[in-house]
């Protein structure tokens, strides 16, 4: 460790903010490293040199470092260029433009790219050699989902014997645990990890290589992005088949919610809103609704409940519930916003189902930060009927900006909205629990009588701005997991984690 207990801190994702993003991860990759920074440790973040960071002209500079990688029998070479973050966090980028040098991260609309076991394998491996070249002698090494399961494994199976790593800690965080890095056993050579770890107990799941079971298998320390969500997978319905190895490790299993990047993410300060406000100054909302509505081209009756969606237009985050309920939400008095993009089925059935809404239903099938803030601070509502959902974050966004959010009851929803109870004035949203459109559209009904009713609007309103879900917190809960993870590591715990297979 550092002087006075500071921790240095390598951390390893497939996607962050400001560099690259697809979903949650990077929100989360991109905040954590500031946060711990904040709080005095060492903290260095590693990233696959994406073309999409090059094209949006993100500070970068080549270090003239070159890593040598083997994979497959054979030698190949990363070159390491490095940027910062705005509070200084060095980032490490690793360019091999015929692995990331694409159009997307993952995949185009027909599916995976082909080689995805090689490209992220691939990376893995240049983690590890990254911090050898460098002698960054982490005490933690912090791995994000599938994409960087592979480190926890060859720190713990080939390189526990480095001095580099010595005593080092392996923490893996599971952001879905839908995505595991499924890849036939063919691909094993791509590993650089002996066959002996290719068994139930190690990496093998039902005759394929599943690299986000190494993670899980041989992290010191394990994490989800919320307390509800670590209890959720070690049951069979979300657990995805690791539901046993999951409980088995229980112990070892920590629920840390993520945080909200508040200089991003708040109504007094949000530079894309038409105006801005704060829980006692309340007016400048309204405007936000009115340029939101114009944006949308709906042109609805004064005091129309407005709700709004931002996100992955996926089974997980329940378009399917939505489709069904849609036809009594209009009904029941309620217009909607929606901004994303996802399965080509749901552009489809949300374009077709706009047209019949009578200028109720806006759609957008668009990536869109700008429109994503105006939505946050334009709507009254927020909706999100997820089938699952680890954490959320938009949910907490909502509650920032005093937009009330109804959630289906699972994962990080259950953890972050409280049922508003008008009798005590305590609560700062609306839940549902079955997973059918009528218990949505009772949810929503529910939410409609509020708006109605003042002081009872105001006061959920404010209840909800009041809410203070920042990464100071989540920092510290992590600290606390990361000391745990370098005393097992280094002896003194429940054994270290490549002792599990």
């Amino acid at each position: 460790m550092t002087e006075e207990g500071k921790l240095k801190i390598l951390m390893a994702s497939s996607e962050a903010v400001p560099y690259a993003k697809t979903g949650g991860l990077a929100d989360v990759a991109g905040a954590l490293p500031r946060a711990l920074r904040a709080r005095g440790h060492d903290v260095r973040l590693v990233l696959p040199y994406y073309g999409c960071i090059r094209k949006a002209n993100l500070p970068a500079c080549d270090t003239g470092i070159s890593v040598p990688v083997t994979i497959s029998g054979r030698t190949e070479t990363a070159r390491i260029w490095e940027s910062a973050m705005d509070d200084g966090t060095p980032v490490s980028l690793i360019r091999k433009d015929g692995y990331y040098d694409r159009d997307e991260l993952y995949g185009t609309a027909e599916g995976d790219y082909h080689d995805n076991a090689e490209r992220f394998c691939f990376f893995s491996r240049a983690v590890v050699a990254l911090a050898k070249r460098m002698g960054i002698a982490p005490d933690i090494v912090h791995c994000h989902d599938w994409q960087t399961g592979l480190v926890c494994a060859l720190l713990k199976v080939v390189e526990r014997a480095h001095p580099v790593f010595a005593g080092t800690g392996a923490v893996f965080t599971i952001h879905n645990l839908a995505y595991q890095g499924l890849f036939w056993h063919y691909d094993m050579h791509l590993t650089g990890l002996p066959w002996n770890v290719f068994t139930a107990e190690g990496i093998e799941f039902y005759g394929k290589i599943n690299l986000l079971k190494a993670g899980i298998v041989y992290a010191d320390a394990i994490t989800t992005v919320s307390r509800r969500y670590s209890e959720e997978i070690q049951g069979a319905e979300l657990g995805c088949g690791l539901e046993g190895l999951l409980a088995r490790r229980r112990g070892d299993l920590h629920g840390i919610l993520n945080g909200a990047d508040y200089r991003q993410w708040d109504p007094a300060s949000d530079p894309h809103l038409a105006a801005r406000y704060t829980p006692d100054a309340l007016e400048g909302k309204a405007r936000c609704k009115e340029d939101l509505l114009r944006l949308f081209g709906l042109n609805l009756p004064p005091g129309t409940p407005l709700a709004g969606m931002v996100g992955r237009m996926a089974d997980q985050k329940g378009y399917d519930l939505l489709a069904a309920a849609l036809p009594g939400l209009l009904d029941a008095g309620l217009a909607l916003v929606i901004l994303g993009k996802g399965e080509e089925r749901y552009h489809r059935l949300l374009r077709h189902l706009a047209k019949g809404s009578s200028g109720r239903l806006g759609v957008k099938i668009a990536f869109d930060n700008a429109l994503a803030h105006k939505i946050e601070a334009g709507a009254d509502y927020y909706l999100m009927p997820s089938r699952y959902e680890p954490c959320g974050l938009n949910q907490i966004y909502s509650l920032r900006y005093g937009t009330v959010p109804i959630v289906r009851a699972v994962g990080g929803l259950d953890d972050t909205v409280s049922a508003y109870a008008p009798a005590t004035g305590e609560g700062n949203g609306f839940k549902f629990v079955p997973y059918t459109a009528g218990a949505f559209l009772g949810a929503v009904r529910e939410a409609l009588k509020i708006f109605e009713r003042e002081p009872h609007w105001t006061r959920i309103r404010r209840n909800a701005m009041a809410c203070d879900f920042s990464w100071d917190r989540s920092a510290r809960e992590y600290e606390r997991v990361y000391r745990e993870a370098i005393l097992r590591a280094r002896g003194g715990g429940r054994g270290r984690g490549g002792d599990r297979a």
